[in-house]
């Protein structure tokens, strides 16, 4: 298992890029089938598609009135802020836990 901020990416770039393609929303998948089992890009992609059925969750939720356009808004917002904290960690070659996702990730 993977914590947050103890593995750092000792592969090369291929990992790197593996990890950073978790966080683009269906393409979590990628790397996760293919390179699941290196626990940085494992983490990685994790995290990334928690992320993507959360966005997927929330287009669903356009159709409840009102309430399901301000979740949608809400839930764009927050899941974009994420996305861009895990390119940000991927790039620095670190496994940082994301609020919120990083706790459901580490439980698949």
């Amino acid at each position: 298992m993977v914590s947050s901020g103890t593995v750092r990416r000792e592969s090369g770039i291929g990992s790197q890029i593996m990890a950073a393609m978790s966080y683009l929303g269906i393409l979590a998948l990628v790397p996760l089938v293919t390179n699941g089992r290196d626990p940085y890009v494992g983490f990685h992609a994790r995290q990334g598609l928690v992320l993507w059925v959360w966005e997927v969750l929330a287009v669903f939720s356009l159709a409840v009135p009102v309430i399901g356009r301000i979740f949608f808004q809400t839930s764009s917002l927050i899941c974009f802020v994420l996305s861009v904290a895990g390119l940000l960690s991927v790039l620095l070659g670190r496994a940082w836990k994301l609020p919120i996702v990083g706790n459901i990730a580490t439980k698949l």
